[in-house]
């Protein structure tokens, strides 16, 4: 299946826009021969907006969900796309799947809420796993920070997930999210991987880019630069089954073993270092 990523931080705090944006990248996608359009996080209302998310926030089957179905059947391709989801008093960091004929196949509610911003402003969601069955391949959904965690990722490879669709708002400096650790989760769950940039200054951050459709065998079957950009790249069902076959890391587990892996670690003094030395503060 071909597969679109767009690159792009849209315009922050305009629906209406995004919308525009996205209508625009679905007719070259499709054009292009793509069966799948996936953005950035938060795609439609932008980022780093503040209280706006809340404001802008709207039901997963809401008016904004009804225009990206109509510009998924008017192009006639899957579109993927973040928004801030609203269910009742709760916000949620969301990404939804709508199918080419402009059905809502699956959902997916961020479970792990990156930074003091965004445990400020969503509810984390609960269910690790969101897949759908597209064009021959079960797909998955995982937003940003989610994919950092290897459990996560390994409970799709366990359900059966072939691409992963994630959506993310990956921020200067670690930019070796995109450049290293995505490839490996390709790898070691054997899958593919959609990780779908931000791109440009968003108030004070700075998105990297580096959009990347990883394949199972590790590889970047396409990267993005640093600004915005559609990317396209094939998803490869025969290559997926061809490197299943031959790697055995999940047939070689032994889930006896990793009990330990559910635990709550000890507590530990920690010491918070500033980002630019390469480690993660909220």
């Amino acid at each position: 299946m071909r597969t679109a990523l767009l690159q792009s931080s849209g315009r922050p705090g305009s629906t209406a826009e995004n919308l525009r944006v996205l209508d625009e990248a679905a007719g070259r996608a499709a054009a292009a021969g793509a069966g799948l359009l996936v953005t950035s996080e938060l795609f439609l209302t932008g980022y780093a907006i503040g209280d706006a998310l809340g404001v802008l926030a709207e039901p997963a089957d809401g008016d904004s969900a009804d225009a990206v179905a109509e510009i998924a059947g008017r192009h006639g391709l899957a579109v993927a796309y973040g928004y801030p989801e609203r269910d009742g008093e709760h916000v949620f960091n969301s990404v939804q799947l709508i199918s080419a004929d402009g059905t809502r196949l699956a959902g997916h509610r961020k479970t792990h809420l990156f930074g003091c911003f965004e445990r400020d402003h969503f509810t984390p969601g609960e269910q690790p796993v969101a897949q759908a069955e597209l064009n021959g391949l079960t797909v998955g959904l995982l937003i940003c920070y989610d994919v950092e965690f290897p459990e996560n990722v390994r409970a799709h490879a366990l359900a059966g997930t072939d691409l992963l669709l994630v959506p993310t708002a990956q921020m200067h400096p670690f930019q070796f999210v995109a450049e290293s650790v995505v490839p490996v989760r390709a790898f070691e769950n054997q899958m593919y991987v959609a990780y779908v940039n931000r791109a440009g200054r968003e108030g004070e951050l700075e998105f990297v880019g580096l959009s990347v459709l990883a394949g199972p065998d590790g590889t970047a079957r396409a990267r993005a630069g640093r600004g915005e950009e559609l990317l396209l790249a094939d998803a490869d069902p025969a290559f997926l089954a061809a490197s299943r076959g031959a790697n055995p890391y999940l047939r070689d587990r032994r889930p006896s073993l990793y009990g330990s892996l559910v635990r709550t670690p000890a507590a530990t003094p920690t010491t918070r270092v500033p980002p630019e030395q390469g480690v993660r503060t909220p």
